[in-house]
Formats: structure tokens, C-alpha cells, sequence
């Protein structure tokens, strides 16, 4: 009688599936790096993780509150994120950047996916080192803010739309195998006269359409109408692509009613809530009042600066883009004497883009972010056929890298000191008790919500100076921040038994120094 050896096959993994996870872990690792070591900055980063952590308390995952009011400034899906993000890394400044960084990482990954696709390994390395390490991505994949989840969706969209036009744009689109895999030895990159050959009833056709308008639906919970700027670019290909039929292609009407449908699925219910006031204040407020009104300061406030600033983006791009936009330039000049359909599709997104933003009047240099992941691939095309750039790609990247480790493991511990919130929250905490009221005096800062709220359950009010001695004498614990100065002012009134905590910083929101004291009350 003979055995046979059992033995265990070990299916060792593609060069291609390590490569996708190179990317995305390479991404993730270097955009978490340091994300718990500055605190969250005012205003925004609070206000949404704030938002999320009252979501999540309510139970209530289709309306977001902040400090028990509506905010109806984005719609919910950072806020889901960030939930699930608390749930398993507990409510902190980690956990509320981490979606940030995921949808960073997802979006690298979809650049190099993209560009494998176009071009090869090469390509797609490129386009997601250079999207990974610009200063834009650098700055919001740490942020726990809306705008990189909306990049990645509106980047998907981008993808998915080139896809369905791929033929047309001079390459043939590569097949898909079992379980979405891509067969690279099937494509067939052609450079020559474009072919409006239809194949509409291409059954990968019918897997980018789902892609596509998923991603406009998706994109909209991520922050609003922009995520439909791909329809755009994929309208704007008729120009230099006259005979693709894009009706019959794209199933617009099938498909917009998709998009649409994954909205009202939330949209719906949140209006119905809130009697309208969402629709009236997320949309008429913060999309179409942002378009014709200056808010919060960020804009121009008279026409003659409007057309002043019309040029601020175009400007902007060298400091967002950087380190990369040194080589616009020269790009721009390449692609000026040669480029093809491929090129022109990438081009009509960014300037769709950047064009929409500049007749926005409320501006801000992260608004055109959504963006810089095509313009990441337009250099990672032709980066090496610029003059000096393979040796320029190079030490830019290793040095970007190094830098931005630096800046994350050095630079932010340096500088945490200089947030006067979470300063006072880390001395006060032992002493901090759920049923504690607080308030604040010249400072409404929505740090102060984020960081007390850890352990205090109540909501802050904003006090007059002329209400700080009848709130504290008040029955019952209670605590307030005020400039140091009227606490020095008040100190005769101030009980014995009573603590008083003293931070130096800096006001972010405001751009000015502060110095404030935490006056807290344990007893009744």
C-alpha cells in the first residue's frame, strides 16, 4: 500500500494584485502617517466630526447635527464614514481623518489601475505617485473633510466614461476577465486616426455604465451637484470626437434616473424631515448663494475683483500642484504641438473643472482638487518625453516623500501645542464630568464642541461677557472658556473650590493669537 504526501497548494499572488496593494497600502500609510498627532483644525475638520459623532449618539444616519443644530452644509456620506471609522478606532482625531485617507489611497489606486490600462506598468505608477504626492492631496487626504471622497467618485466617473468612449478615443478597450480581472495582453493601445466603431452592445459596456452613473450617484452624498461634472466631460468629447454616438453609448436618460434614484434614496427622507430646509439650505445655500455670493470671506466681493481674480486658479494650480507643477509648463507646451484624443478627453475634464470654478464666486484653492487626479494622469503620459524630467520624477518623489514623512512625524507634534482647545481639554479631562453645561466667551470655535463633547454630554452656548458670573453660579457642574483677560477680570468672583486652567495658541479660523482660560466648576 502506498500514501500519497498531503500537501498544501500555496497560490502565490499576481505581480498585478501586489502591485494594487502596494499602491493603496503605500497611499493609506503615507497619508495616515501624523493624523493623530495635530488636533483637528477650525473650522471645518470639528464641524464634520462633531457631525458625525451627534449622528451616531441620535441614530439618526440620514439628518447631521452640530452642537444640536441642523448642518445641512454637505450631504451624509463622510458622515457614514466617519461612523464607521469611530466604531472601530473609537471617536478621535485618527478616526475622523481616516476615511480621508482611504478614499486618497482608493483614488492612487484607481490612477494606477487607469493608467496600467492606457499604457502600461509605467504610466500607472506615475500617475499615482504624482497624484499621491502633490500638496493638495497631501493637505485633504489628511483632512477630515468631504472633498477627497468626492475626488475619488468624480475619478471614478472619469474612468468609467473614457471606458465607454475608449474605442473611440483611439484605444481598444482591454477585456475583462472572471472576477473583474484585466487581461493587459489583450490591449491594444492605438495612437492613430480615432474609430467611432459601435459596440454598444459590448458587455463591458454594460459593467462601465453601471460604474459610471453609481459613481455620479455616490458622488452626490459625497458632496453635491459637482460630482456630476463627468457628464460634462463626456459631452464635451463631441468637439473632437464628432461621430461616437454618446446617446447610445451612455443610456443617459436609463442612467441619469439611476444616479438620481441613489439620491432620493436619501434625499427623500432627509427632506421630508426637515420640511425642506435641506434642499433650501445645502442646495440653495451652500451651492447656488456660494456661486453668486462671497462666503465666509473666501472670494471676491465686487465685480472688478471678480474678474480681477478670474486668473486664480490658473495661478493657484503651481502652489496646489506642487511640486509637480513645475513641469506644467512644459507640459503645456508639449501637449500644445502634439496630442491625441486621449490627451483632449483628459484636458476637457480639467478645464471643465477649473473653468466652473472660476465663474464660482466664493473660491477657494481646494475647489478645483477634483481635478488633479486626471491632470496627474496627463503628466504621467508624457512626463518622460519632457526634457530632463526622468532624473527630475525621480528625486521629486523620493524627496516629496521624505518630506511629507517629515512634516507628519516632526513638524506636527511641534506645532500641536499652539491649539488652545485641545490643549485645555488634555488638562481638564480628569477633571471634566458627563453632566457638566459649558459654554464660551469670543470663542465659538467648533473645536470646543469636538474635544469636550469626548466626556462632557451637554452642547455649548455662546455667552456674553456680562452672562459668564450668572452662568457659572449657576446650580449644577458646569465649566467656560474665556479670553484670559476677562478671566483675570472676574478672578474675584471666582470660588475657591472652583479650577481655572490657562492655553496659549493660535486661532486658526481667526488667524490671530489667543490666550484663553477654562474656569470649571465641579460642585453644585
Amino acid at each position: 500500500m502506498s500514501f500519497t504526501r498531503p500537501y498544501l497548494s500555496v497560490w502565490p499572488l499576481s505581480p498585478a494584485i501586489r502591485n494594487f496593494i502596494l499602491v493603496f497600502l503605500g497611499a493609506l500609510l503615507l497619508h495616515v502617517a501624523g493624523t493623530w498627532t495635530i488636533p483637528l483644525i477650525d473650522r471645518d475638520e470639528p464641524r464634520f466630526a462633531e457631525a458625525s459623532r451627534e449622528m451616531r449618539e441620535r441614530g439618526d444616519y440620514v439628518i447631521p447635527y452640530f452642537n444640536d443644530k441642523y448642518r445641512f452644509d454637505k450631504p451624509p456620506w463622510i458622515y457614514w464614514t466617519q461612523i464607521a471609522s469611530y466604531r472601530v478606532f473609537g471617536e478621535n482625531d485618527f478616526a475622523a481623518r481616516l476615511p480621508s485617507a482611504v478614499a486618497a489611497a482608493l483614488t492612487a489606486l484607481l490612477l494606477f489601475v487607469w493608467g496600467r490600462r492606457l499604457g502600461g506598468e509605467r504610466i500607472g505608477w506615475w500617475a499615482a505617485i504624482i497624484f499621491i504626492l502633490c500638496l493638495q492631496t497631501f493637505m485633504h487626504a489628511k483632512a477630515a473633510v468631504a472633498d477627497m471622497w468626492l475626488v475619488f467618485f468624480v475619478t471614478a466617473a472619469h474612468w468609467a466614461g473614457f471606458e465607454l468612449l475608449a474605442d473611440s478615443l483611439g484605444r481598444r478597450s482591454p477585456a475583462l476577465g472572471r472576477a473583474g480581472s484585466i487581461d493587459l495582453e489583450m490591449a491594444d493601445l492605438e495612437m492613430a486616426r480615432p474609430r467611432a466603431v459601435e459596440t454598444n452592445h459590448d458587455p463591458d459596456h454594460k459593467y462601465w455604465r453601471f460604474v459610471f452613473y453609481v459613481a455620479l450617484g455616490l458622488g452626490f452624498l459625497a458632496k453635491g451637484p459637482l460630482a456630476w461634472i463627468p457628464l460634462l466631460t463626456v459631452i464635451s468629447t463631441k468637439l473632437f470626437v464628432r461621430d461616437v454616438p454618446l446617446a447610445r453609448r451612455f443610456w443617459f436618460v436609463t442612467g441619469i434616473l439611476g444616479a438620481s434614484a441613489i439620491v432620493c434614496s436619501w434625499g427623500i427622507p432627509a427632506l421630508n424631515f426637515t420640511s425642506g430646509d435641506y434642499f433650501r439650505v445645502g442646495i440653495g445655500r451652500h451651492v447656488v448663494e456660494r456661486s453668486f455670493n462671497v462666503m465666509e470671506g473666501h472670494g471676491a466681493n465686487s465685480w472688478n475683483t471678480y474678474l480681477a481674480a478670474i486668473p486664480f486658479y490658473f495661478f493657484m494650480v503651481f502652489i496646489s500642484f506642487f511640486p509637480w507643477s513645475i513641469k506644467l509648463p512644459a507640459l503645456t507646451r508639449h501637449l500644445w504641438r502634439r496630442r491625441d484624443a486621449i490627451d483632449n478627453y483628459l484636458i476637457s475634464g480639467i478645464l471643465i473643472i477649473f473653468i466652473i470654478m472660476t465663474g464660482v464666486m466664493t473660491k477657494l484653492p481646494h475647489y478645483t482638487l477634483p481635478a488633479f487626479p486626471l491632470l496627474s494622469l496627463l503628466l504621467a503620459r508624457h512626463i518622460f518625453d519632457l526634457r530632463g524630467s526622468p532624473h527630475f520624477a525621480r528625486r521629486v518623489a523620493v524627496t516629496a516623500t521624505v518630506v511629507s514623512l517629515a512634516v507628519t512625524l516632526i513638524v506636527f507634534p511641534l506645532i500641536a501645542p499652539f491649539f488652545p482647545a485641545a490643549q485645555l481639554f488634555k488638562l481638564s479631562r480628569n477633571d471634566l464630568l458627563p453632566d457638566m453645561d459649558f459654554g464660551n466667551v469670543d470663542f465659538f470655535e467648533p473645536s470646543v464642541v469636538w474635544y469636550f463633547r469626548g466626556r462632557v454630554h451637554g452642547y455649548s452656548r455662546g455667552l456674553n461677557p456680562d452672562q459668564l458670573e450668572k452662568f457659572m453660579h449657576f446650580p449644577g457642574p458646569r465649566f467656560a472658556i474665556v479670553p484670559t483677560p476677562l478671566a483675570q477680570a472676574f478672578s474675584a468672583k471666582i470660588d475657591p473650590s472652583w479650577k481655572t486652567y490657562r492655553a496659549r495658541g493660535f486661532n486658526i479660523a481667526k488667524g490671530k493669537p489667543t490666550d484663553l482660560t477654562m474656569i470649571l466648576k465641579q460642585s453644585q
